[in-house]
Order: structure tokens, then C-alpha cells, then sequence
């Protein structure tokens, strides 16, 4: 694929997806291929070369592989593989040096979404949930899919956590198009951490009034807007990250706002974000309020 091509797929919102060689890295890649196709959306595979690494090791012999080349090496085997799993994907490769973390978020200005693994090597040298994984969620440009294991036969389920708040709305939204590309059920819950009967439970001052008739109103509205998506209400009396936690036990996807209110008071990544994504057992897309800078190009990006 030419340059040209590539940079037009990002600036449309492509499924970006980091791959590195390790096991979750290309399940990272599985679950965005299956992304990108049901979605119908390109997919642009990134592999970050890390400046510091020598293009060939001092001890390293003149026929032995350069670093170039394994990086040449490994873009084609993801493409070939993204081409099995999605044949019908517009797929770009890209080879950029920098920083993991920066360069993913540069790539997700223009992103749809960016996937990664949970644990990752060579590129990701030494990066495992909680580099990776809580560097992107909730500073990213695009919502963040961290995949720890490769895509399971589906349960026809995508759970969503939901307090009402600008955050929860914009997962929604996500959860919404998930669940209409993939033809399954949305379960919303809400979790609420304090007694509901409690007058003013420390540290967390007046309970909000009528939570559950302003959650069900607004529900409502997504049920006219998406009649064909059966719409799920739960609310459960309990913290909402083991609640979400046990949901993901069966569901394909869990999707969370990266900050919250209410029954997610005080959530940024860190407290609900960061429980989910650490106890998760399917992938967990984190989803941030909008904050769309300019568009630029990633310095060092060699697009095919």
C-alpha cells in the first residue's frame, strides 16, 4: 500500500493496532482484524522501533538478520495474518521510531480505536498492563482496546459501565456501535458503591436523586436510536469494578469511561479504569471524552 494510501486510512479512523511479536500482541492483532472487518474500517498495523536499539549488534555476525529486517519481518507475517482473520480489511502496515507509550498516542489522533496486548516484547520491551495498557487509556485521542488473551467463541454479550457521566456516554456510544456490529445483546450496569439507603455515606456527601429514573431515561433514548440492539439495564448495589469484573466472565467485550460520577465518583484511571482493566477476563476498551487536537504526522512513520 502506497504512502499516500496509508495516511488516508489513519486520517478515516482506522483500527490501530501495536504489535511487537509476543503472544498477546498478536491476539491484540486477532481481535482488531475481526474489529476493522465487522466495522468496516481499515486496519493499520504499528510497529514502534525503539531509537536506542543498535541496528545490528556489535557481536552480531554479517550475515545475521539486521534490525530492519526484523521489523520488516514481522509487519508482513501481521499483515499476512490480518489478511486471513479480515480479507476484506484495508490493511496498512507502519514502521515508526520512538517511544512506545508517545507513539501510539500520536497514532491515536487519527484513530478509530487503538488495540494493544496486555504484556508485550521486543518493541515493547519490558512493558506489561500498567505501561502500555494504563499509558494509553484515558490520555489517548481514540477509545483503547487492551486484549489479554486471543478472541474466545462469543457469548453474544458486551457489557458496558454506565454512572450517566460524559465519560459513560461516550462508552455508550462505543458499546452501541460494538454491539450493532456484532449483532449481540448490551448490558449496561451501574454499580452503585455506597447503600442506597445511607443518608450520607463518608466521603462520598449527598446520594444522587433518582439515579435509577435518570439512568432508565436515558437508556430509553439509546433503545429509539438502536431498536435492533436488545438494551440490558443492571444495577447492582456494589463496587462497580468487581461487578464488572464478574460480568466479563462471559461477555466479549467490557467497555468503561476512562473518568466517572455518581456510582463511579472520584473514577479516573487509577480507580474504576484501572480495577477493570487489571481484573478483566475479556478485552476492555477504555473510552475518553473527546479531545481532538490538530491532525499531524507521526515523525518517523514509514508507511506501506
Amino acid at each position: 500500500m502506497s504512502t499516500r494510501t496509508g495516511e488516508r486510512a489513519a486520517m478515516n479512523g482506522a483500527v490501530v493496532v501495536g504489535v511487537d511479536g509476543s503472544r498477546t500482541a498478536w491476539a491484540a492483532l486477532a481481535w482488531a482484524a475481526g474489529d476493522a472487518g465487522r466495522r468496516e474500517l481499515p486496519l493499520r498495523i504499528v510497529h514502534v522501533r525503539e531509537p536506542w536499539l543498535a541496528e545490528r549488534p556489535l557481536s552480531a555476525s554479517s550475515d545475521q538478520e539486521t534490525l530492519t529486517e526484523r521489523c520488516d519481518r514481522l509487519l508482513a507475517a501481521a499483515a499476512d495474518r490480518a489478511h486471513e482473520l479480515a480479507p476484506g480489511a484495508r490493511t496498512s502496515t507502519a514502521l515508526v521510531t520512538g517511544a512506545v507509550i508517545e507513539r501510539l498516542r500520536s497514532e491515536s489522533e487519527t484513530a478509530d480505536t487503538v488495540v494493544v496486548g496486555s504484556r508485550g516484547l521486543g518493541g515493547f520491551a519490558g512493558l506489561v498492563l500498567g505501561s502500555v495498557g494504563f499509558g494509553l487509556a484515558g490520555y489517548a485521542e481514540s477509545p483503547v482496546v487492551v486484549v489479554r488473551r486471543p478472541p474466545r467463541d462469543g457469548s453474544g454479550e458486551i457489557v458496558v459501565g454506565y454512572d450517566a457521566s460524559p465519560c459513560a456516554d461516550m462508552a455508550l456510544e462505543y458499546a452501541l456501535a460494538q454491539a450493532v456490529a456484532r449483532r449481540a445483546r448490551l448490558r449496561v450496569l451501574y454499580g452503585r458503591r455506597y447503600p442506597y439507603t445511607a443518608p450520607h455515606p463518608v466521603g462520598y456527601g449527598p446520594l444522587p436523586v433518582g439515579e435509577a429514573d435518570e439512568i432508565g431515561r436515558r437508556l430509553a433514548l439509546r433503545r429509539e436510536k438502536y431498536p435492533d440492539v436488545e438494551l440490558i439495564e443492571s444495577i447492582v448495589d456494589e463496587h462497580p469494578v468487581p461487578a464488572l469484573a464478574a460480568a466479563s466472565r462471559v461477555a466479549d467485550l467490557v467497555v468503561v469511561g476512562s473518568r466517572g460520577l455518581g456510582g463511579f465518583t472520584s473514577a479516573m484511571l487509577g480507580s474504576v479504569s484501572r480495577g477493570v482493566l487489571q481484573r478483566a477476563h475479556c478485552p476492555v476498551s477504555v473510552v475518553s471524552a473527546p479531545r481532538r487536537r490538530p491532525l499531524r504526522r507521526t515523525p518517523g512513520a514509514r508507511v506501506r
